[in-house]
C-alpha cells in the first residue's frame, strides 16, 4: 500500500512538472479555487520566512500537510454520502 502511495505520488508529481504552466493554474483553479490557492501561498510565505533556513523541512511538511489535506476530504466525503443517500 504504502509503496502504490509513493508510485502514484511520484507520477503526479512528474505529471505537474511537465504540465504547461496554463494547464496547472487551471488544475489548480479547478480543485482548489483562487482563495484556497491564495492561502496557501500565504501560509507557505509565512512559514519559510520565519525559518530560511529550514525551507527544505517546511516544504516536505507543506507537501505532506496537502496530501493529509486531501485524505481528510476524502474520508469525509466517504462518511457523509451514505448519509445523503
Amino acid at each position: 500500500m504504502d509503496q502504490e502511495k509513493k508510485s502514484l505520488a511520484i507520477r503526479f508529481i512528474n505529471d505537474i512538472r511537465t504540465m504547461e504552466p496554463s494547464v496547472l493554474n487551471a488544475l489548480i483553479v479547478r480543485e482548489a479555487g483562487e482563495e484556497l490557492a491564495q492561502f496557501f501561498l500565504s501560509y507557505s510565505s509565512s512559514l519559510i520566512s520565519r525559518d530560511p533556513e529550514r525551507v527544505l523541512e517546511n516544504t516536505s511538511s507543506l507537501m505532506l500537510m496537502g496530501y493529509l489535506i486531501r485524505a481528510n476530504e476524502e474520508r469525509r466525503r466517504a462518511v457523509e454520502a451514505p448519509a445523503q443517500a
